[in-house]
């Protein structure tokens, strides 16, 4: 059973939830944002509040139940306060820079790796080896911030690699010697 589900989404004042058919659209002072729900389970949109219903026990009911509801708080979270995510590049030379709407990372490859910067997400480089991404929409955030880490991973040996901020990476040993 979903807890999760039957929670109230608070909407703060200032912050407009309008479902059209399946189309919920979240207006707030940092922008807006559009998703697609299922007509599988009810919304019911009241005076600073959003609450969700399933009609049964349905599996694919049950489970669409407690994503639909964090979708909906993750998207009135977004307009009001946004969503951020920070790397870090460890290791001798590694280092990033961002040109324009172009981050080029230099990360022990023999070339430079070049990613194009979504229009709706903010890109930071506060040092050379520091990435700040912040935008209105989780997913897009996310997303991005594991294309950037997945150009470098890091590795078990000496920890080198992009990394999240509090990302702890477990050490390995390496071969011992006779």
């Amino acid at each position: 059973m979903s807890r999760i589900g039957y929670k109230t989404v608070k909407v703060p004042a200032g912050v407009d939830v309008k479902r059209d058919g399946d189309q919920v659209t979240v207006k707030g002072p940092k922008g807006s944002l559009t998703r697609t729900f299922s007509d599988f389970i009810t919304m019911k949109i009241s005076d600073g509040a959003v609450d969700f219903d399933r009609p049964d026990n349905n599996n694919k009911t049950r489970a669409l139940h407690g994503t639909q509801r964090a979708n909906l708080n993750n998207m009135v979270e977004g307009v009001v306060n946004g969503f951020a995510k920070t790397l870090k590049l460890v290791g001798v030379g590694y280092r990033v820079q961002a040109k324009g709407k172009t981050l080029v990372l230099s990360v022990g490859y023999s070339n430079p790796v070049e990613m194009a910067i979504p229009e709706t997400l903010e890109v930071k480089v506060p040092d050379n080896t520091t990435i700040n991404i912040s935008g209105i929409s989780k997913q897009e955030v996310g997303d991005f911030a594991a294309e950037i880490r997945a150009v470098r991973s890091p590795e078990p040996y000496k920890g080198k690699g992009i990394r999240y901020e509090n990302e702890f990476v477990r050490i390995r040993e390496g071969k011992t010697g006779k």
